[in-house]
């Protein structure tokens, strides 16, 4: 998942990773790219051009320079505004409108963020409501028709303008189509009940992800109740002393604690608890997703729209929800059958383990007889594979690929070096360098690596956009960007280093490619940068990189055992490798169940829906798993609909469509191929949203993509 920055002026969009050198300041020789990938040192020193973010703030600075950041953009839609429409022009409004947004881009990320990862939970408050002041300036100034009309009038000044940079020119149709969007033709009236509900919605997001991130639920479990899990998990369980003398264990519902229980125990009332749980945990999110629902609905109507749905997809590669339907129930078509084959064959499991021919097969059951069927057919056994993964020694290799395929180099900055500078001390930092066209190391950027779960922590997996890439348009400068991987993975215990699970090392690897794609921008304008491109788009370059998990040499370089050092055996990746579209048609259809969910929400007229019930029969119906008879309520942890993909799920498969085409057209057959990796940085991270994406994969792929390579990963054809 990707979270996007944002400034205070660009469209403000709900939310909305010892082993290399220890140094800041790098030495190192065009020998090193051109020949063999290792070092071979000059007396040349390479120092970064831009310092690192600093990371000093305190609840009362966050929340001083939040008002200073409003204020100077106050002042500047004050100044616009005041224009006489027929002296508007792109020096006067598009210039200075562009520089604030790009300068005030990285902090007001930087203050936003602290509420996601500080141990601090009085930072932690700052931020949130940091955030919430920029989102409320946020939807008055986009509803501010002074500023409207003088934007508008650039832009129909320069619409049919040739001789404009192809990239201004998108700045100026973008910004007035925000404008638009935002129903600047509209009544007075109507435009402060719009502001009204945008407020309303900003507030509900920001209460349903705190909610999220300060949870703090758990299940006590007896050792004889966790039978069959690790006891390398069991181990990493706060121990809990019962009045009567004896012991349970405490899981909480961090996902390296309770997905090991959900695939290990054997107790299946043990499973049955600790979903139930996990799925009902922020029982008051619920509610809040319910109203922001109808909130939706209803602003989308004031909008001129027939739906939330019609609304969102406008700005969109799908463009309308009747294209995002057919796309969703076409793929639910084709994937049911194989998916009943897949069910049929689980439940048999079960049936063979129990005895009992007439259990049912729960929600509850199925990452458990998943993970018995990976080990009984294809040898596949999480834990054993785990252990050739120790995560720093896989972190180190993972990016010697991306060095390898993007022409990069990672270079950590040491605790004890005067620019290591991070939120938490768990945080690694690195500087990120590339080659240009005459084999010269050039500085691109920062990279922040939070990779383990504590209290008050951001809890599945993201990046985190900090500091967008931009070209100062008075100094002509480059300024360079900041991103973060915040994951949740184990940490090194006195007896054994911490281990990746394969699904885990697959984790790093897309939201690693989220963090790339952050740092290959080179656009003009920060809103453009990287990653700020479709939302139906943002997840291909990670998908992409996901299938570099499956490729055997792939494996064998990533893979060495935390005591031997041996890569992983070749009967362990052919069986991996084998076991990749196991149980692929219900994994998809759980995937379909959150888009159809999604669509269902928001192309509902007037957002009065019963969201129990069609979260709980949906699932049935789709992903063909019993709930066994519970209600739950796992919308209120379904982050997404809170956080920027409201009609919008459904991009995770969409986008995939184009991953598996780029990756079988360009990748599959040499993974490691730097002219294949160089033509892909250029043509489609490093212009991010600055040209359709559409164009961009045209122009990659020569031709446009096609569906074949999806279909038959998914075990259809076409």
């Amino acid at each position: 998942m990707h979270i996007l920055g944002r400034s205070l002026l660009k469209p403000l969009t709900t939310v909305n990773n010892k082993f290399w050198l220890s140094t800041g300041i790098v030495t190192l020789s065009a020998a090193y790219y051109i020949q063999n990938r290792s070092y071979s040192m000059s007396t040349t020193q390479f120092v970064a051009p831009q310092s690192p973010i600093q990371w000093n703030h305190t609840p009362e600075t966050i929340l001083s320079e939040t008002t200073k950041l409003i204020e100077e953009a106050e002042a500047l839609d004050n100044k616009i505004g005041s224009i006489a429409i027929e002296y508007a022009t792109i020096d006067n409004v598009i210039k200075p409108y562009a520089d604030l947004e790009n300068k005030q881009s990285g902090l007001t990320n930087q203050l936003s963020f602290y509420q996601y990862v500080s141990a601090d939970k009085a930072l932690r408050d700052a931020s949130n409501e940091s955030d919430a002041k920029f989102r409320k300036y946020g939807i008055e100034a986009g509803l501010r028709e002074d500023v409207y009309k003088v934007i508008n009038k650039v832009y129909l000044d320069n619409k049919d303008n040739n001789s404009l940079d192809s990239e201004t020119k998108r700045f100026i149709e973008k910004l007035n189509k925000q404008y638009e969007r935002n129903g600047l033709s509209l009544p007075l009236e109507t435009r402060e009940k719009i502001k009204e509900l945008k407020q309303e919605l900003s507030t509900l997001s920001l209460k349903f992800s705190s909610n999220l991130s300060e949870e703090t639920g758990f299940k006590l479990y007896t050792k004889d109740e966790l039978e069959n899990v690790p006891e390398d998990v069991i181990k990493q369980f706060e121990e809990v002393k019962e009045e009567d003398g004896s012991v349970k264990y405490k899981m909480t519902f961090k996902y390296p604690d309770l997905f090991p229980v959900l695939k290990y125990a054997k107790n299946e009332e043990t499973r049955k608890s600790a979903f139930t749980a996990d799925q009902n945990k922020c029982p008051e999110n619920a509610e809040l997703l319910i109203k922001a629902v109808k909130i939706r609905a209803e602003l989308s109507q004031l909008l001129g729209y027939k739906n939330f749905s019609e609304y969102i997809l406008e700005e969109r590669m799908a463009k309308t929800p009747e294209n995002v339907m057919n796309f969703l129930n076409d793929l639910k078509t084709k994937l049911k059958p194989l998916g009943e084959k897949e069910f049929e064959y689980l439940k048999s499991l079960k049936v063979e383990e129990t005895g009992n021919s007439d259990t049912g097969y729960n929600i509850w059951d199925q990452r458990y007889y998943h993970t018995k069927m990976l080990e009984n057919d294809y040898n596949v056994d999480d834990i054993k594979i785990a252990e050739y993964f120790p995560m720093k020694n896989t972190i180190s290799k993972m990016l010697s690929i991306y060095e390898t395929i993007f022409n990069l180099k990672f270079i950590e900055i040491a605790k004890d070096d005067k620019l290591y500078n991070t939120w938490h001390e768990d945080v690694k930092q690195f500087q990120v360098w590339k080659m240009d066209d005459t084999a010269n190391p050039v500085f691109i950027g920062y990279l922040y690596f939070d990779l383990h779960p504590r209290t008050g922590k951001y809890g599945h997996a993201a990046n985190f956009g900090l500091v967008p890439a931009y070209i100062d348009v008075t100094t002509g400068k480059k300024n360079y960007p900041s991103t973060s991987l915040v994951c949740n993975f184990t940490k090194d215990t006195n007896d054994k280093p911490s281990l990746l699970k394969h699904g885990e090392v697959v984790t790093f690897f897309h939201e690693l490619g989220h963090g790339i794609h952050d740092l290959m921008g080179q656009t003009i304008y920060s809103r453009f940068h990287g990653t700020s491109v479709s939302w139906d788009f943002v997840e291909m370059p990670s998908q992409l990189l996901e299938y570099f998990c499956w490729d055997a040499s792939m494996l064998t370089k990533l893979s060495s055992h935390y005591q031997t050092g041996e890569t992983l055996p070749k009967e362990l990746i052919d069986s991996l490798i084998a076991s990749k579209n196991v149980n692929g048609a219900m994994f998809n259809l759980r995937q379909l169940h959150f888009g159809l969910f999604d669509m269902a929400l928001h192309t509902s007229i007037d957002g009065n829906v019963n969201v129990d019930k069609l979260w709980n029969d949906m699932r049935e119906e789709i992903c063909l798993i019993s709930n066994g008879g519970v209600d739950f309520k796992g919308y209120g942890s379904f982050g997404h609909l809170m956080g920027g993909y409201a009609s919008g799920y459904y991009g995770y498969l969409w986008s995939n469509v184009f991953a598996a085409d780029v990756f079988f057209s360009k990748f599959a057959k040499d993974p490691l191929n730097v002219n294949n990796g160089m033509d892909y940085r250029n043509k489609i991270l490093a212009r991010g949203g600055s040209r359709d994406e559409m164009d961009n994969l045209v122009d990659l792929l020569g031709r446009k993509p096609e569906s074949t390579a999806f279909l038959t990963e998914l075990g259809l054809s076409k």
